[in-house]
């Protein structure tokens, strides 16, 4: 199984901890910036704060995941493979879970702006090896303010985040997170604001190029790609109700990113986007999934516009041959999913988790179904999208399926076919993300 050879990992990381010399783990080296310099009390308050956490890390044998979830009144953080709890922190409101990208800290869309979670597991490369360290999760205040903090995007090193309320879009570099948190101060190295606010979302690439939505509180019409000194090089305003990204590279290398449409989906290859037309007149796309070397991009699909967020196809959406494949991941069964339930597998699979409590893993060419694993009682589909109801997460090779019904989280070896692993977690989750360490 794969959890097992986790497990294996983890006792070979020990062997190379015996074999290894090498300290507690380094502080970070101080900002030499004149925007970041501090006085001198201030060097010995931060040298204080490395010193706590040095005394507060525990080195471990190998990586250690952790699984986070929401539940009604604050955020749980799990061991991702015992799903112990490690710590419950208290949060008022609905609140939301993005990557921040670096495998330690979640970005958590929360009253005021985007607060910070340090996980609390992380690795330390020491030249030719790694070391590996795990302490008590913390919760820091809102970093980033936003009147509407919505989509954070993970792409090429950078972290992008977008304030639905204003249009503002600020842009960081994703390896700074543990010194941005250190000293509670975001490094923005670029910001910018679209003409109108609207729900949208932005995407920054390595080559200084930026991604943003376009349109306005009522309508949503499409994208541009921005180059370093915001000058418009390619536009598309034929993507109604834009929503969902994801950004990837296909078979061939070369780097796309596609958005949701309610007509089909928006692909832009660097200096040109074109349209795919869904099969039917009104077909949304409102999540996009893709994995790195694959030319086909899971969507979920919409074709009744008075419909709930209860949903039976998903598109399998071909960015090679410009084609777009509704599938009955159901086989007209009667089940149906939300987009909490989509997800990809390691090597590509797709897998879609239902109202009869079974998760399919799917063959992403096809869409044939490869297996079928039961993993809870059947559920029904809330009538609002906040409303806890079961989500999917996949990480490290596990599947991770939300129970709310029981107060409950299942790992599910979708390779293998099977549950690994169920474990009441005493609260009814909600939203999950999951970081690495």
């Amino acid at each position: 199984m794969r959890m097992l050879r986790l497990s294996a990992a983890a006792l070979l990381g020990a062997s190379l901890l015996t074999l290894t010399a090498c300290g507690a783990p380094q502080a970070e080296p101080e900002a030499t910036s004149s925007e970041t310099q501090h006085d001198e009390a201030d060097h010995d308050e931060h040298d204080d704060d490395h010193a706590d956490e040095e005394a507060a890390a525990t080195e471990a044998a190998g990586q250690t995941p952790r699984v986070v979830v929401t539940y009604d009144g604050g955020l749980l953080v799990l061991d991702a493979l015992t799903l112990d709890t490690v710590a419950d922190l208290p949060l008022a409101g609905f609140n939301r879970l993005n990557p921040a990208g670096d495998g330690r800290h979640v970005a958590v869309s929360t009253t005021g702006g985007w607060a910070i979670l340090d996980a609390g597991t992380w690795s330390q490369g020491h030249g030719d090896h790694n070391h590996y360290y795990t302490a008590d999760p913390e919760l820091h205040d809102v970093i980033l303010e936003a009147g509407a903090p919505a989509h954070v995007v993970v792409h090429d090193g950078l972290t992008t985040f977008f304030d639905d309320a204003t249009g503002q879009v600020t842009v960081v570099e994703t390896s700074e997170w543990a010194d941005m948190v250190e000293h509670s101060h975001l490094h923005p190295i670029r910001e910018y604001t679209t003409a109108e606010a609207h729900h949208g979302v932005g995407v920054a690439m390595e080559d200084g190029t930026l991604l943003v939505t376009r349109g306005n509180e009522e309508a949503r019409t499409g994208a541009m790609i921005l180059d370093a000194d915001d000058k418009e090089i390619v536009a598309n305003d034929e993507c109604t109700g834009v929503h969902g990204e994801t950004a990837f590279e296909s078979s061939d290398g070369e780097p796309i990113i596609l958005l949701g449409c309610e007509n089909g989906a928006l692909v832009f290859h660097g200096d040109h986007a074109h349209t795919l037309a869904a099969p039917d007149e009104y077909g949304r796309i409102g999540n996009a999934f893709s994995t790195d070397g694959s030319d086909v991009v899971l969507g979920d699909y919409k074709n009744d516009p008075e419909a709930g967020i209860g949903l039976s196809l998903i598109t399998l959406i071909d960015t090679a041959a410009e084609k777009i494949a509704v599938v009955d991941p159901f086989a007209g069964s009667g089940a149906q999913y939300t987009w909490r339930g989509l997800a990809r597998g390691a090597a590509g699979e797709v897998l879609v988790f239902g109202t009869d409590g079974v998760l399919r893993v799917l063959d992403p060419a096809t869409g044939s179904e490869v297996r079928s694993i039961p993993v809870t009682d059947g559920w029904v589909v809330p009538e609002e999208w906040q409303s806890a109801h079961p989500a999917l997460l996949e990480l490290e090779g596990m599947a991770y399926v939300t129970d709310p019904a029981t107060q409950s989280i299942h790992i599910v070896d979708y390779a293998g076919g099977k549950v690994w692993k169920s474990v009441e977690v005493g609260k009814a989750p909600n939203e999950i993300t999951g970081v690495t360490g």
